[in-house]
């Protein structure tokens, strides 16, 4: 079945028919051919909003399209001349992050971080999860940072952009060096990610967390295996992660399970299971983040849910803006986690009465900033005088 044939179901109210039809009009020319894109979230590979032109594929009748090459993952290296990121944000815990890369492997199709590869001349779309950027540097970067004179420690987020345990952190693993460079500095640190790749530094990481110096946050979509296939393509599966939150426990590190991003109509169904699941194996920490669908990744993952979940499009879409004040998304502060409305409202109590109940609290842990001990400078400019 097509999908313009799709937009003409009755599963469909006629008031989103013209929506529909008017977005799959959009997206048309940008779509990538299945062959090409296999293993991947997103189907279309749209030029970057700051792009002066735009492209469109089509077939000329030639059948040029058939001869181009599938998305491959390619890696290029990046040389900031800065490592540590500052936001003073009023909705998030903390003030400072690292990214070890940009873009992500992972294929997350709700990713709120896409439209950041639109910096990069490249798309939000396909480009964002097979053009990646690596940072080797980093590990150094942050070692003189961290030695500057006046430097005052405070909790270093790390994935809370992209996904700092993705698949090529296997070959280049900058995520380990940084780690050392923390552990040796007595540095706080909370790590976010969806990957058991974070059991291959589990060694560091019990060190630290034997010194009250670090914590880490798994993020759990859903349950079901099918699902989170088709959202998140090439993160683990929802059992292996709840091993990697057990395997985290168990050597006493403190771990947070983190619902995130809740979807109406979607995976929200799911909500307390994940939440006993988690805590089942090991979490005493949670929370969670309302679906975010900034710039770019509207029109991806709209795209996504009408190609895999037409009969749910509608409502889904539906839910989403009814917590939105009627857009796709609203960056506001204290509404763009959560959203308004009483959908969000329902949400939030349920969360809250699943937490009470099974003991699991928002960030219980505070990590140590008062052993931070200064790297000794190597690489950092000395002064005259």
């Amino acid at each position: 079945m097509t999908e313009l044939a799709l937009a003409g179901q009755d599963a469909f109210a006629p008031a989103h028919t013209a929506d529909i039809a008017e977005h799959l009009l959009q997206v048309s020319g940008m779509r990538v051919d299945v062959g090409r894109r296999r293993g991947r979230g997103a189907a279309l590979n749209p030029d970057g909003r700051f792009e002066a032109k735009t492209r469109e594929s089509f077939d000329d009748g030639w059948q040029s399209l058939d001869e181009l090459e599938a998305f491959k993952t390619e890696v290029q290296v990046e040389k900031p001349r800065t490592i540590i990121t500052r936001n003073e944000s009023p909705d998030i815990p903390f003030d400072r992050s690292v990214n070890p890369y940009r873009g992500c492997e992972h294929g997350c199709i709700y990713c709120f971080a896409r439209p950041t590869h639109s910096y990069m001349g490249l798309s939000a779309g396909l480009d964002f999860e097979a053009k990646l950027f690596a940072k080797p540097d980093a590990p150094k970067l942050l070692e003189r940072e961290l030695a500057k004179p006046g430097y005052k420690p405070r909790t270093i987020a790390i994935g809370t952009n992209t996904d700092p345990y993705q698949p090529i952190e296997k070959e280049w693993r900058i995520m380990r060096q940084i780690l050392e460079v923390l552990d040796k500095a007595n540095h706080p640190v909370v790590i976010v990610t969806k990957s058991s790749l974070i059991l291959r530094d589990i060694d560091i990481l019990a060190r630290m967390a034997a010194r009250g110096l670090a914590k880490v946050g798994i993020s759990v979509t859903t349950m079901d295996r099918k699902l989170s296939r088709l959202m998140e393509p090439r993160a683990a599966t929802p059992s292996k992660r709840l091993d990697t939150i057990r395997a985290l426990s168990e050597a006493g590190i403190p771990v947070a399970a983190m619902v995130a991003p809740v979807i109406p109509g979607l995976n929200d169904h799911e909500i307390e299971r994940i939440l006993e699941s988690a805590e089942a194996a090991g979490a005493k920490e949670a929370s969670y983040v309302l679906l975010r669908l900034p710039f770019e990744v509207s029109p991806l993952f709209r795209e996504w849910l009408l190609r895999h979940y037409p009969d749910r499009y509608r409502r889904v879409m539906s839910l989403i803006r009814s917590m939105r004040d009627g857009k796709d998304y609203d960056a506001e502060f204290g509404k763009r986690m959560k959203g308004a409305g009483p959908y969000a409202w329902q949400i939030s109590r349920r969360f809250e009465m699943a937490t009470k109940r099974l003991g699991l609290i928002r960030r219980s842990v505070q990590l140590r900033d008062d052993i931070f001990t200064p790297p000794d400078g190597a690489g950092v400019q000395l002064q005259l005088l």
